[in-house]
């Protein structure tokens, strides 16, 4: 039997973040057959921008090694002994927008996310400019990343919920939709 229950908590991050004020719009699940590597990812939208122009694309990388790893050194310990915090997944948060007609200022843009995210949740900001054709004016996609490790100790004694990391999701959501209408246009 797994120490932990990988489905069992991507499900519970899925009802957590409807806790946060979020819609979970889609999930999906890939496992790679040679080595076993999973990948679980979840389409949310802040309530109010549910059919607005934010995506927020939420997916938790597992590696198998990390697990199984995990999982020898539960079984190694006596029963009130708790498993040291040196087991995590990557989980990563990306927010996109359609294209920007005016796209925002980048260097400006960070800061005021810094602002949000905070130490808790690092933000990247990036942005792509792309060409139809030669003779088009640029359209900007506008990409923000934040990356967040899970400890699988503290999944296996129900104490990773991540209700700060929601409350910033929420944060930076809300600042980007009500942001969004000038680039927009």
């Amino acid at each position: 039997m797994a120490a932990i229950d990988v489905a069992g908590y991507v499900a519970e991050i899925k009802d957590h973040s409807v806790d946060h004020g979020f819609h979970v719009h889609d999930e999906r699940h890939f496992v790679e057959t040679y080595s076993l590597r999973q990948v679980w990812e979840v389409d949310l939208h802040p309530e109010e921008g549910c059919g607005g122009p934010l995506d927020l694309h939420l997916a938790l990388d597992v590696d198998p090694r990390v697990l199984l790893s995990f999982e020898d050194a539960v079984i190694g310990l006596g029963d009130d002994e708790d498993p040291a915090d040196d087991f995590h997944f990557p989980l990563t948060f990306t927010w996109a927008l359609p294209p920007l007609p005016n796209g925002p200022d980048l260097l400006r843009l960070a800061i005021d996310l810094a602002g949000i995210g905070g130490i808790e949740l690092p933000l990247e900001v990036s942005a792509i400019d792309s060409f139809a054709s030669a003779t088009d004016m640029p359209e900007r996609r506008l990409t923000i990343v934040a990356r967040r490790p899970v400890s699988l100790a503290r999944i296996l004694k129900g104490e990773e919920l991540l209700c700060d990391v929601f409350d910033r999701c929420a944060s930076v959501s809300r600042f980007l939709l009500e942001s969004a209408d000038p680039w927009l246009d």
